[in-house]
């Protein structure tokens, strides 16, 4: 059963459809975050460093450009939908979370979303819900969408070197340090928050005295 998957897996990982669909795939998880870009990334760089298919650096750029592409779709929603998203309960609480983190960070927020699975589309939407200025968004947004790329096939070819005879390990550990790093972010990201909390109700006791 392992090695049918395996085998189709590898199949699709040397067909020259997968640069399309790695796009279309990385675009699609800019404003529809379910979709398992991130995964098939890794995937591919898994692959690229066991099998030698597909291209490393293919799957980098096409990754990027999908991953570009897909926020500013998620851009030009939240111009749009402004008030919608700000109605709704769950997508209330996320555009409120971006707001706070974009008015900490600037732009620079928008590269460490990037890195959560939520957190990148609640940012992206937010920032065109706000009008942020359109040309420093596509510059904050490159760098954000080339790194995450950058981050992902590296990953997947790190965990495909070291089990170059056994890509399902590989695959495994690549996915595995890839959630260890997402998860190491938002625990300081959640720090971060508790410690601007409590200092911010230690500063309104202070004022209230």
């Amino acid at each position: 059963m392992t090695q049918a998957i395996l085998d189709a897996v590898h199949q699709v990982m040397t067909s020259p459809w997968i640069y399309l669909a790695l796009f279309a795939l990385a675009m699609l998880d800019g404003f529809f975050p379910i979709v398992p870009a991130e995964t098939s990334v890794i995937t591919a760089g898994v692959f690229a460093a066991s099998t030698g298919a597909p291209n490393l650096w293919l799957v980098i750029a096409v990754a990027a450009l999908g991953a570009f592409a897909g926020d500013h779709i998620s851009y030009a929603i939240g111009r749009t939908t402004n008030s919608r998203l700000r109605g709704g309960r769950r997508s209330g609480k996320a555009i409120a979370w971006a707001e706070r983190a974009l008015h900490e960070r600037g732009g620079l927020v928008l590269v460490v979303a990037r890195y959560i699975p939520a957190g990148r589309t609640a940012c992206t939407l937010t920032m065109g819900a706000v009008a942020y200025p359109r040309r420093s968004f596509a510059l904050f947004d490159a760098l954000a969408a080339v790194s995450w790329a950058v981050y992902s096939g590296l990953i997947g070819y790190v965990g495909g070197a070291a089990f170059e005879n056994d890509p399902i390990k590989g695959l495994l550990l690549g996915l595995g340090i890839a959630l260890t790093i997402t998860a190491v972010v938002e625990v300081v990201r959640f720090t971060r928050r508790r410690r601007t909390e409590g200092r911010n109700e230690r500063t309104a006791v202070r004022t209230g005295d």
